[in-house]
């Protein structure tokens, strides 16, 4: 597989998306982000009150996230992000930065398509009582547990033409990272 620009770790909470991204990033020599750290303080508000992300939420926070990728993928920089990204909805716009909305044509070298960043999505998953075992263990998140089961009513796990591997929690940290960067060659 050539390399992506990008590896987008993703699943619901408490898979592992940052524990993962870390060690991956570590590994690579690439540069690593948590898409939590990028929510607005009223997305941050609103879960620790137990009230689930709506699209309007999170429509935002993903186009900041795309940018942030494009940003670095332009400059030359190979990057990791952790991030939920729980509908393939929100994984094509952190590929493409598009909210719906018609790209502008009239921008000065632009071909009227959205810029687009190389994802692979690597999908960490697992079974509700596994994951909501290791919640139940996290201190000091502001996702709170109760949050769990809607993340995986909102789930879509990626599936073809999507670029994507899946990887399944149940295994060691160093077996996981293994899996991917061998994913990677």
């Amino acid at each position: 597989m050539a390399a992506p620009a990008a590896l987008l770790v993703m699943g619901v909470s408490g898979s592992g998306k940052s524990t993962v991204g870390a060690l991956l990033a570590s590994e690579l020599g690439w540069k690593f982000y948590d898409a939590d750290d990028y929510h607005p303080e009223e997305n941050r508000v609103k879960m620790g009150k137990g009230i689930p992300l709506n699209d309007q939420d999170r429509i935002p926070w993903l186009c900041s996230l795309h940018d942030i990728l494009l940003r670095d993928v332009a400059a030359g920089q190979h990057v990791v992000l952790a991030c939920s990204a729980l509908k393939k909805a929100y994984r094509d716009i952190l590929r493409r930065g598009t909210d719906g909305a018609p790209p502008k044509r009239d921008e000065p070298g632009k071909d009227g398509k959205p810029a687009q960043v190389k994802l692979l999505v690597v999908y960490l998953s697992g079974s509700f009582e596994v994951i909501s075992g290791r919640l139940l263990q996290r201190k000091g998140h502001f996702m709170p547990p109760e949050l769990l089961q809607s993340q995986f009513d909102t789930l879509e796990p990626p599936s073809a033409p999507e670029n994507f591997i899946q990887v399944s929690v149940d295994k060691d940290l160093s077996e996981i990272v293994a899996v991917i960067v061998e994913a990677l060659q």
